[in-house]
């Protein structure tokens, strides 16, 4: 049989600085192999000490005939045969406690010998729908995970139907060498059906413990479902209330066929507080701040205010000032329907239009999976508008529905995955305010690629409208402009929007929006990125009269640990008539 000897040579100093140990490692030439054998050995992380007892030596030298078993177990060869001589002898046969004598030579030699397959695989009963691990079949690679995989499956699929107890009570396994195939029959023993029994909570202060059943809802005398467990969890721990939440299950079985359930849970401090800031070009400097309470009444509620101050230093016409308090309550119409009370007012003072804005929010959010959720709502907004159309004074009352689905593998740095929403307002205005349908779409993709997935591509599209109302029927801030951070980088802020018979320039009724980004990993910390965006903005809904603008530029990001800190350049590339030089944006987290 092929073999290698493993090219590192570790020298240790034992006892005096004149005496070493060698360790001479002879591994299959499978290189994979090799690799986790070498991983897998205690004699290699223990002579790598300066100093190491000839005791340390031989106890690590027999516990290693047992790790490299194991791995060559998990890979399919049961028929290995593996020596770990010290100084000229086995290991195996060495007392741990006698000797002083320095060690000098450790030889490891592994031969892994032929790999298995299943000649007979067998597991039963089992529970109907129950897959089972392809390579539990004859003549399917033989291997001791292979073997846990199809217990657990069995067990799992037991436990779905309601058999919470289910369990492994009988393995059969016989390694024939001959032949190379390894006959396993297993036996399952289902239990009874079991319902949920008493639900018993622990470790809440000031969360009651009534609002903690109602959003687990593992209600007594349901079927147990141990995803409907797991899902309890999660939603207790989307409250924000809990540092922690576990649901553990008792050993034994209740009366009449019942499960009892403990609920153990440690509370989060009820307030937090956090700052943030940007700085663009054009819209200077914003700042960010909210404070949040959580566990308002007990109830695992919470309520968070938050403020931004914009447009300091800016050349966005004077400074924003918005303000909003939201409060959210888990559970309130069903366990996984939150109920969600926005109030905001907002002082704006754009380049194209300045408002004042009040409004209020009552709605719905449904969590329906760990990635999709939805939420709607009625709203009443009262908004005082100054803008080419000249004062404007608007009442509306809408009925915003929205829905995400978020399959990103990180929010703040993506990497893989995609990050779809859309919006759908309709609304119905008094005074000057007219009736229609505001609608938003945002999607976005990632894609790593190259060397160790270090370069990613990302892309982003947003495109929107308005249906039925008129331009000056609708609030500036419901309209759509295009440039800076948000929609095209290097162009001005809000720099292209639909131009007026008169020549003046207001929001438009439809936007489309496209950024694209290739991010590459120069270290563990330093990111470049190149990007290129593009917008487009029409007066209309039916996209005719747009405008186009482009911009494109290169950024650094700096790996914060609680996202990259982001420095992009933009330059303009292709616009309507105006002249402008490079515009900077600075921040945390990735551009979308």
């Amino acid at each position: 049989m092929k073999s290698r000897i493993v090219a590192a040579i570790v020298l240790i100093a034992l006892a005096t600085a004149s005496q070493a140990a060698e360790l001479q490692l002879n591994l299959p030439d499978r290189e994979r192999l090799a690799g986790e054998l070498e991983a897998a050995s205690l004699l290699v992380t223990t002579l790598e000490e300066e100093t190491v007892a000839r005791r340390d030596v031989v106890a690590a030298a027999q516990a290693d005939y047992r790790r490299l078993i194991s791995v060559l177990f998990e890979r399919g060869y049961f028929g290995p045969v593996i020596s770990i001589q010290v100084d000229g002898v086995e290991a195996a046969d060495l007392p741990v406690v006698g000797s002083d004598v320095p060690v000098q030579t450790v030889v490891v030699t592994v031969q892994e010998g032929q790999r298995f397959v299943f000649g007979e695989a067998r597991i039963g009963p089992l529970a109907p729908g129950t897959e089972l691990p392809e390579r539990f079949a004859p003549l399917g690679r033989s291997t001791t995970g292979v073997l846990r995989e199809t217990a657990t499956a069995a067990i799992d699929g037991w436990r779905a139907a309601g058999h919470a107890k289910a369990d492994l009570v009988d393995e059969d396994i016989v390694v024939n060498h001959d032949r190379g195939q390894v006959d396993a029959t297993l036996r399952v023993d289902p239990g009874p059906r079991l319902s949920y029994g008493p639900l018993i909570i622990e470790g809440n202060e000031d969360v009651r413990e009534r609002p903690i059943r109602r959003i687990a809802d593992l209600r007594r005398g349901r079927v147990f479902d141990p995803d409907e467990v797991r899902q309890a969890a999660r939603r207790l721990q989307r409250t924000g209330a809990f540092r922690s939440v576990s649901i553990t299950e008792a050993e034994e079985i209740g009366p009449d066929a019942t499960l009892p359930l403990t609920v153990q849970v440690v509370e989060r401090l009820p307030r937090r507080f956090g700052v943030g800031a940007e700085v663009e070009t054009t819209q200077g400097l914003s700042l960010t701040a909210f404070w949040l309470h959580r566990n308002l009444t007990g109830a695992a509620d919470s309520l968070r205010l938050d403020g931004e101050f914009a447009g300091i230093g800016g050349q966005t016409g004077g400074e924003d000032i918005i303000v909003s308090l939201g409060y959210n309550r888990p559970a309130t119409f069903s366990r996984d329907r939150d109920l969600f009370v926005n109030l905001e007012a907002e002082d704006l003072e754009q380049p194209n239009f300045s408002s004042q804005r009040l409004g209020l929010e009552v709605g719905v959010r449904r969590i329906v999976s760990d990635n999709l959720q939805y939420q709607y709502a009625i709203a009443f907004d009262r908004t005082m508008v100054e803008d080419d159309f000249g004062s404007s004074d608007f009442s509306m009352i809408s009925f915003p529905a929205e829905v995400t689905y978020d399959r990103r593998d990180d929010p703040l740095n993506a990497k893989g995955g995609f990050f779809l929403a859309g919006t759908a307002k309709p609304f119905a205005g008094f005074q000057d305010g007219g009736a229609g349908i505001r609608l938003t779409s945002d999607v976005r993709g990632y894609r790593a690629f190259g060397a160790e997935q270090g370069t990613v591509f990302a892309a982003r599209l947003q495109v929107a409208t308005v249906l039925g109302a008129a331009l000056d029927e609708v609030p500036a801030d419901d309209l759509f402009f295009s440039g800076g951070g948000g929609t095209v980088r290097g162009q001005e802020f809000q720099d292209l929007g639909a131009i007026l018979p008169t020549g003046e320039e207001v929001g438009g009724r439809s936007f489309a929006g496209i950024q694209s980004e290739i991010r590459r990993d120069i270290s563990d910390r330093i990111g470049l990125v190149g990007f290129v965006d593009a917008g487009v903005v029409s007066p209309n809904s039916d996209w005719t009269e747009t405008e186009g603008h482009v911009g494109a530029g290169l950024g650094v990001r700096y790996n914060t640990g609680i996202g990259p800190l982001r420095v992009d350049i933009g330059v303009p590339v292709a616009q309507p008539g105006t002249e402008s030089g490079f515009e900077v944006y600075i921040g945390i987290g990735q551009a979308f």
